[in-house]
């Protein structure tokens, strides 16, 4: 997109650029504006806890549902709430992937519905960049910079050479360090969503029961979870065989202490060997505490510049897409209207210049 077309897009009331998003990749519906890349102006979250709560977990067709039902009126009271006239709006952005496809498609298609009724661009956007991007919110990133996410779905940690470029240098092999919390949760009785719970009983507990570090091959920076999860199973079937009571608080504490070590360790290990000037903690598991203080303290103790979301924007919020698609929006790449959504998005691939080059 020329110079021009972005100033027509923009509107002539106000300056700045307002970008509308639509988040819809799991089980929170979400619309913010975000002016300029890093100003919320606003940022509304339905979240479907309490109705997932009775199945132990996200059903797809359940989320996809409720997104059908709240989107169109969270948009209309984003734009109420802003002070900002349709019109006004520069462009569209939503979550094209990863996630689960039909609640991505109750997103995209309200996305390009409202961006083709007011005539403005459209941004797909991905939803691990919009976990990294929440850091612009509340901190300028440094370039080189190395991303820590670990989320429901995901745990990477991600090379940032320079802004929008992304380089993923390790990644888990099985699940992901929110799912693996959810497992222990539901063995140790906990509700769902089950990691709060583990990380309040992990920080209570006097104690921390015995469990194994996974570090894998010398010099890797991928993670494994299965291993430790069915390690925790064996500790509460064995105390239940043997008649014990389950001491879910040194159960707790030793998984958290195990799977923080390994995050932490390599994390500041990969700042180290990139030279990167800064780190970005990003993902909903950003929220848990026992995470944030020792990634915290170890990044003082080396004197690494540490950048961590409010808990507000670790968990799925549209306020980070609107940062991560400002990214886009200033190298004038956007989406068309044949966007689908991606349950495997590619975050390398969706970085900038790639789609130019595909």
């Amino acid at each position: 997109m020329d110079k021009e077309l972005q100033q027509e897009a923009q509107g002539k009331t106000r300056e700045g650029t307002y970008i509308l998003a639509v988040e819809t990749s799991c089980d929170e519906t979400s619309v913010a504006i975000v002016k300029d890349g890093q100003e919320v102006l606003v940022n509304l979250v339905a979240s479907q806890i309490e109705t997932h709560k009775a199945f132990g977990g996200v059903v797809p067709e359940v989320a996809s549902r409720q997104h059908v039902e709240c989107i169109t009126r969270l948009m209309e009271q984003a734009i109420e709430e802003s002070g900002l006239e349709a019109r006004e709006l520069t462009a569209i952005a939503v979550t094209e992937g990863p996630g689960l496809v039909g609640a991505l498609l109750v997103g995209i298609m309200a996305a390009k519905a409202l961006a083709f009724a007011l005539d403005k661009p459209l941004i797909g956007t991905h939803h691990i960049a919009g976990h990294i991007y929440a850091n612009q919110l509340t901190d300028e990133i440094q370039y080189p910079s190395i991303a820590l996410v670990v989320s429901g779905g995901h745990t990477e940690i991600v090379r940032m050479e320079s802004e929008g470029r992304f380089e993923v240098v390790g990644q888990t092999r099985d699940d992901a360090v929110g799912e693996a919390y959810d497992k222990v949760a539901r063995s140790l009785g906990f509700p769902y969503p089950g990691g709060p719970h583990v990380d309040k009983a992990a920080q209570a507990a006097d104690t921390a029961a015995a469990l194994p570090r996974v570090w894998l091959e010398e010099g890797s920076y991928d993670f494994s979870l299965s291993g430790l999860k069915s390690a925790v199973l064996n500790l509460v079937n064995q105390s239940r065989m043997k008649g014990y009571e389950v001491d879910t608080g040194a159960i707790a504490r030793g998984f958290q202490e195990s799977v923080v070590e390994v995050l932490v360790a390599k994390a500041i290990r990969a700042v180290h060997e990139f030279g990167a000037k800064q780190l970005l903690l990003c993902g909903g598991v950003a929220a848990n505490g026992g995470l944030r203080s020792e990634l915290t303290a170890r990044c003082a103790a080396e004197n690494i510049p540490l950048a961590i979301p409010p808990l507000k924007y670790c968990t799925d919020n549209a306020a980070m897409i609107g940062a991560a698609a400002y990214v886009k929006w200033t190298r004038g790449e956007i989406s068309d209207l044949f966007i689908k959504g991606e349950p495997g998005m590619s975050l390398e691939n969706w970085s900038v210049g790639e789609s130019a080059a595909r």
